[in-house]
């Protein structure tokens, strides 16, 4: 068979929950090229070729629930859209990202499929590997196809490395995990080890062992060797004699002053780096002294053993006896063999990636090594200690033996002292003591008899106490995280997320316009900006998860409502991992043909997940009165068992909210012309229909339901009644709800401004109109998205003709694929083809459409106003001389550009 030409046409993220798993994952199309329509059974010996070169394939379940599933799926023939998920994700294991689901469907194209394969919850959201993978597994498909079996990639050992890089290291990752395991929501910043934990206003940050009330003084302290030092003895703690050294000749007479051996450091080095030890020699010390930098510290070097004690917000939570790097002889191997045995546990890694670093053999090494009389090719006797360095860091192939158990109390309180007096909240301190077991000589002792302080360390390195090589591992992650959040709280502020087809922008504002009432600073995402506190901070569709996670993110923030559209949940997954309240308006025909979507069923499965990721004993909210919305709640996912459901409808006899009702449930209706809180027999009327802001006299029915949801959300997150009818009162829609029936008057015309753009969102608001103006008094002004099919176009094109007497008809400036005038030209021959007799014009733009509609219409009429962008269209009509309708002549223009910038 010849070559293949499968390729890789698009890969995308989904950061968080989404429609196929509730981790992060990758969506790749993959075009089949020649490869369409061929099945693996129908090229000889593919599977068992793919084996060879995959050996980990045959423990792949697929289908199956059992290790095996995939070989049989390949032996009795699939697609190789398939066959190149499951080696993707065996390379993935092979280069440690640990990840198991993959799925494939059909694109909708022939030979087109789109992979759906896990990442790793922590990966960097920018991370290049799936993408790299993918092309590895691309590659490696065709090779086998054509050929017999292959190496694994050349680049799988680049890959892997890269992978370890982009990882995070054993202490970031001891903190993630201690923070999920307390229910904390954890973001990682790229691929740093910085972290967020937590929400707005409970949030908290980390960045390895260091956290946002680490002291800055502190930090700079504990990284001057030299006034730690200092700063120590003149508290009258034992520290190792010595002092700093700008010049080769101050080092050496520090040599002659503090006595042989000595150790010279860099005064401001970290993890060993440039630490020479056991020097007696005028001239040992000068070569240290330039290999440090020359700027260091001489200090006595004292007998005893390496200790780190890590003192966590004012308590000592593990320490550790550090080993420098050695082997022990077995009476066989060299030590360069011997280096390579230990180097091969795979608890060992480049840098700090793993548990423990690999050892290296280099010239430090050697010299360590030559003091010993031995090179890398001695053989040393069994049970014989070889040393490869005299530091005992980690970082530099050291092990640790944890001793918490055994330290005296004398250490633990000289430790908890140093912490205090340095001013840090995380510390390591590394002493050298005789035996951590045995009481301190007394205060005043030399630290030749008593041993001393060291170092202390900010943003100390963990992983001697999360994996020592002897004696108990310690949780001091969670010890971290427990100080950060002492009230034992999980970080989360109240959260609401709103989705929908229609009405989901009106319920967000209006539901942020509730809980502000509370006094909390609401954090609000929707279609056309982010605000906090009801300022705007960030204008544009915000209803994906990066605009979530700005307002999750913000220490401001006490309250975050968010509406939450199909586009960024389809496209990039959810921006939180569980909400408080899920708000469901509406399911109906929208968007179809885009993302995957061909059904209304596809809809409600997508919009699901909202949901679906309400936590335990959270409320769900939905419309009994829509049929898709209704059957969200026998999903296994959305349980009433696990999750609070109120449901809310305009007709007060649904059936459903009958019997939710006769339960002792709450519900939110509309009855006798109010808007209503019912619970069991109870009915609390809350605002009269009439009254409610944005409803105009109870004509936009849709309004006053959609107000319904918000009282629901705003009452699960804790509003009080009073509270929300105060709120309700208050609500301006010019203000706070711009371009959601928007109602302006010119002279003697009405115009209704509205982002309507789907039949039933335009029925609603021509259901409105008409009530206000009557059926045949209604002229627009018409724009409707390109990317929408031409069967959705058909039929709002059909709902348009039958709710206006006169249209003018314009396109967006973004065509989003279509050509420039064919939507327009499509919606006017199904207009005219519904209603012949109709008058129907064509403009170029809104410029020139809306000026034209208010020519048409004549005194006590309405112009209907569609837009692409709302403050384009109210900046014109407000030039064109159109006031908000609830303002008098002095504030009318004032009000107007208030409404087109809030």
């Amino acid at each position: 068979m010849g070559p293949s030409r499968m390729k890789i046409l698009s890969v995308r993220r989904l950061r968080g929950p989404n429609v196929y798993l509730s981790r992060p994952a990758v969506i790749a199309r993959l075009d089949l090229g020649d490869l369409a329509g061929v099945e693996t059974s129908d090229v000889a010996g593919f599977p068992e070729r793919l084996l060879r070169a995959l050996p980990g394939l045959a423990e792949h379940h697929c289908a199956a629930a059992a290790p095996g599933g995939f070989v049989s799926r390949m032996r009795g023939g699939t697609y190789f859209g398939h066959v190149t998920e499951h080696a993707c994700i065996e390379l993935s294991q092979r280069i440690g990202r640990d990840v198991s689901f993959g799925r494939t469907l059909s694109a909708g194209e022939p030979g087109r499929y789109d992979l759906i394969i896990e990442c790793p919850v922590d990966e960097a959201p920018d991370s290049t590997m799936p993408a790299l993978l993918l092309e590895a597994a691309v590659d490696l498909v065709t090779a086998v196809l054509t050929g017999p079996a292959m190496p694994l990639p050349e680049e799988l050992q680049e890959m892997r490395a890269r992978a370890e890089r982009e990882a995070t290291g054993p202490s970031t990752r001891s903190i993630i995990a201690a923070a999920r395991r307390r229910g904390i929501p954890v973001e990682r910043f790229g691929d740093l080890s910085l972290l967020r934990l937590g929400w707005g206003t409970r949030r908290r940050l980390a960045w390895a062992a260091m956290t946002d009330r680490t002291s800055g003084v502190g930090v700079d302290l504990a990284s001057d060797k030299e006034l730690t030092r200092r700063l120590l003895n003149d508290a009258g703690i034992a520290v190792v004699p010595g002092a700093a050294a700008d010049t080769a000749d101050a080092a050496v007479r520090l040599l002659h002053e503090v006595g042989a051996p000595v150790v010279v450091k860099p005064r401001y080095g970290r993890q060993g780096e440039h630490v020479a030890l056991g020097l007696t020699t005028p001239e040992q010390v000068r070569q240290a002294f330039h290999e440090a930098g020359g700027d260091v510290v001489v200090e006595r070097q004292l007998a005893g053993r390496d200790y780190r004690v890590l003192v966590v917000d004012g308590a000592v939570v593990a320490a550790a006896e550090r080993v420098p790097a050695h082997v022990i002889g077995d009476g066989r191997h060299t030590v360069a063999e011997l280096v390579d045995i230990a180097n091969a546990d795979p608890r060992r890694g480049e840098g700090h990636a793993r548990f423990l670093t690999r050892m290296r053999i280099d010239e430090r090494a050697r010299a360590v090594l030559d003091r010993q009389a031995c090179t890398t090719a001695t053989v040393p006797a069994a049970g014989q200690e070889v040393w490869l360095r005299d530091n005992a860091n980690l970082s530099s192939g050291g092990v640790s033996r944890d001793v918490t158990d055994r330290m005296h109390p004398d250490v633990a309180r000289l430790c908890l002292r140093v912490a205090a007096l340095i001013s840090l909240d995380i510390a390591g301190i590394d002493l050298r003591l005789a035996d951590v077991s045995r009481p301190l000589a007394p205060t005043g002792e030399p630290a030749d008899v008593c041993g001393g302080v060291i170092e202390v360390n900010a943003a100390p390195g963990l992983r001697m106490h999360l994996a020592p090589v002897q004696g108990r591992a310690r949780d001091v992650g969670d010890a971290i995280v427990a100080a950060m959040f002492p009230d034992g709280s999980d970080g989360r502020i109240p959260s609401v997320a709103i989705t929908g087809t229609n009405g989901k922008t009106s319920v967000a504002r209006l539901a942020a316009h509730l809980l502000a009432g509370t006094g909390l600073c609401v954090g609000l995402t929707d279609t056309d900006r982010v605000s906090i506190g009801g300022r705007v901070v960030h204008r544009a569709d915000a209803t994906g998860p990066r605009s979530a996670q700005m307002v999750l993110g913000d220490p401001a923030v006490q309250a975050a409502v968010l509406e939450t559209a199909r586009g960024g949940l389809v496209r990039r997954g959810l921006g939180y991992d569980w909400t408080d309240v899920g708000v469901i308006t509406n399911i109906t025909a929208d968007h179809l043909g885009q993302d995957g979507l061909q059904s209304i069923e596809d809809i409600a499965h997508a919009k699901a997940l909202v949901a679906e990721r309400v936590r335990d004993g959270g409320t769900l909210v939905l419309n009994a009165d829509d049929p898709w919305v209704r059957s969200l709640a026998d999903r296994p996912r959305v349980r009433a068992d696990r999750k609070r459901i109120v449901w809310f409808a305009e007709d007060p006899g649904n059936p459903v909210v009958a019997a939710h009702l006769a339960a002792g449930a709450t519900a939110y209706v509309l009855q006798d012309e109010w808007l209503v809180q019912a619970t069991g027999a109870r009915r609390t009327p809350l605002i009269r229909v009439a009254e409610l802001p944005g409803a105009y006299g109870g004509a936009a029915r849709h309004m006053a339901v959609n107000a319904l949801a918000a009282i629901a959300a705003a009452r699960a997150l804790g509003a009080s009644q009073d509270s929300v009818i105060k709120r309700l009162t208050e609500f301006r829609p010019q203000v706070h709800n711009p371009g959601r029936g928007t109602l302006l008057r010119r002279g003697d015309v009405s115009v209704f401004v509205d982002y309507a753009h789907n039949p039933a969102a335009l029925a609603a608001v021509l259901r409105t109109l008409h009530r206000l103006y009557g059926p045949r008094h209604c002229i627009a002004a018409v724009t409707l998205p390109g990317d929408r099919r031409d069967d959705l176009l058909t039929a709002s094109a059909q709902v348009l003709a039958d709710g206006v007497d006169r249209v003018v008809l314009y396109d967006d400036e973004d065509p989003r694929g279509r050509r420039p005038g064919e939507v327009s030209a499509l919606v006017e021959r199904e207009m005219r083809g519904r209603r012949p007799e109709l008058r129907a014009v064509r403009a170029t733009g809104y410029a020139e459409a809306v000026p034209q509609a208010l020519r048409l219409a004549r005194p006590g009429e309405v112009v209907l106003v569609l837009y692409e962008k709302l403050d384009p269209v109210l900046e014109l009509l407000s030039q064109l001389g159109a006031l908000p309708a609830d303002t008098g002549p002095a504030g009318a223009a004032r009000g107007l550009v208030t409404a087109a910038k809030s």
